[in-house]
C-alpha cells in the first residue's frame, strides 16, 4: 500500500515570524512520536524566511487525520491563529516507474 505524502506550505505574517517558527518547530518532536508518522521534516525558504514547508510521510490517511486531532496540533493551530498569511496542503501519492 502506498504511503501518504504531505507537503504543507505555511507563510507567516512578517510581524509574527518568530512566533510562527517557534510553534512549527514545537510540532516536530511530538508528531514524530505519533503512530503512523514516518517523516515529519520542517524547512524554511532561504530567500523568503516567512515561508515554511513541511515534508511529511504517513502510513495512511487515518494517521494524518489522527495527527490533525492531536492535542499538540490543536494547540499549535490556536497559538498561531491570525499569524498566518497563507497555507497550502498537498496530499499526494508517490508515483513509481
Amino acid at each position: 500500500m502506498s504511503k501518504l505524502i504531505v507537503v504543507a506550505k505555511v507563510v507567516a505574517k512578517k510581524e509574527f515570524l518568530s512566533s510562527v517558527k517557534s510553534s512549527l518547530m514545537n510540532l516536530i518532536a511530538p508528531t514524530r512520536q505519533e503512530e503512523g508518522c514516518i517523516d515529519y521534516i520542517l524547512h524554511q525558504e532561504n530567500e523568503d524566511p516567512l515561508v515554511f514547508v513541511f515534508y511529511e510521510t504517513w502510513e495512511n490517511l487515518a494517521s494524518l487525520e489522527n495527527h490533525l486531532q492531536s492535542d499538540h496540533y490543536k494547540a499549535h493551530a490556536q497559538a498561531v491563529h491570525g499569524m498566518i498569511e497563507d497555507k497550502e496542503v498537498f496530499k499526494m501519492t508517490r508515483l513509481e516507474v
